[in-house]
């Protein structure tokens, strides 16, 4: 294993989950109300932010989402892709249910739930737009909060970061292309060329930028100190986004408030039978409880992140596909707290096969 490798596995195996990571439920719905009486009392501020767009890109958003995203993207070591190769089937788990199950599995259940069972306890004209919010959770795997989920479950960390950095080249290539073809096969517009601008202003160029400063930190040997010192950046860049969501989406959530319930049952699904199907294909195919558990995870935690930037460029703030993927974010610490314990618990049975 490089140097470099050892430096981001001992910071991703040993970064406990900090206070806003460990209160994030909280903060979303504290969010949620701010906004919504932001909005309320001083609209045209929130509105103005709202006009602040350039080709279709919100600026005071896109700067929040680069705060967001690089700093994840600084601890992901890309040199880590030639450690895969121990881990064959892990890794082939991981990729089968992230980029073959996951995107395709949250579209089948978004076009029964909202499209079906839900159409008519959801506003007629949203549909579409919530359908949209939940392809795009789904379409991309977690880069950051893998690394708190794996360590809790005591999961391998260098498998962890050799899948992260995995995950995140192929993200590079396929994002686009997969959420053009469930949205058109979803027979939902497809705003191609925001849809590729939004991939280079979300995932190139921070990726660049965040590889570049990485390199700097490594050489400087003030790598584990500015990560520390930024750790908080991305939490409270998304907050704060969130607050101008609700600002704008306010007044439409007061009108009905079943939405977010509603919207979370797709998404709850999603993550339990995701982790539940990776979990048990890595014991079907022999690997460790240490490899199953974060193969797991990252299979049942979303980038939703990158989720709401995408969403916010490509139908925009007051839309019900940002909406959707907000969603995501309000209800991620809690179910994947819950997906941590019950592999920690099945850890004996899972066990039992290992040694057969």
């Amino acid at each position: 294993m490089t140097a470099q490798c050892e430096v981001t596995a001992k910071a991703a195996s040993g970064a406990p989950m900090g206070f806003f990571e460990r209160y994030l439920t909280l903060w979303v719905f504290l969010c949620i109300a701010a906004g919504i009486l932001a909005g309320k009392f001083a609209p045209g501020i929130f509105q103005a932010i709202g006009r602040m767009e350039f080709a279709q890109v919100n600026l005071p958003v896109g700067l929040l989402i680069w705060v967001m995203i690089i700093p994840m993207l600084v601890k992901v070591d890309f040199g880590a892709l030639h450690e895969v190769k121990r881990h064959v089937k892990g890794i082939g788990v991981t990729l089968f249910v992230n980029w073959l199950v996951k995107p395709f599995s949250m579209a089948a259940l978004a076009w029964v739930f909202i499209r079906h069972l839900f159409s008519g306890m959801l506003p007629e004209g949203e549909l579409d737009s919530y359908i949209a919010g939940l392809i795009l959770l789904a379409a991309a795997p977690c880069t950051a909060m893998v690394f708190v989920w794996s360590r809790l479950s005591n999961g391998d960390p260098l498998f962890t970061l050799s899948q992260v950095a995995l995950n995140d080249t192929i993200m590079v290539f396929a994002f686009a292309p997969i959420v053009g073809l469930l949205l058109g096969v979803s027979s939902i517009s497809v705003p191609w060329a925001t849809l590729f601008t939004s991939v280079i202003l979300y995932i190139v160029i921070p990726v660049i930028l965040a590889q570049l400063w990485r390199r700097k930190l490594l050489a400087s040997g003030s790598f584990d100190a500015v990560m520390e010192k930024i750790g908080p950046w991305s939490i409270s860049a998304l907050l704060a986004t969130l607050v101008l969501l609700f600002a704008l989406q306010g007044e439409a959530i007061l009108k009905e408030p079943m939405v977010i319930v509603l919207l979370a049952v797709p998404i709850l699904i999603q993550v339990l039978f995701n982790s539940a199907l990776a979990y048990f294909l890595n014991r079907a195919v022999g690997e460790k409880h240490e490899i199953a558990c974060p193969s797991a995870l990252i299979g049942a935690s979303n980038f939703f992140e990158l989720a709401v930037a995408a969403a916010i460029s490509l139908f925009g703030f007051a839309s019900g596909a940002a909406l959707a993927t907000v969603v995501g974010v309000l209800i991620e610490v809690p179910v994947m707290l819950f997906v941590v314990k019950m592999v920690n618990r099945s850890k004996n049975w899972y066990e039992r096969k290992e040694n057969a």
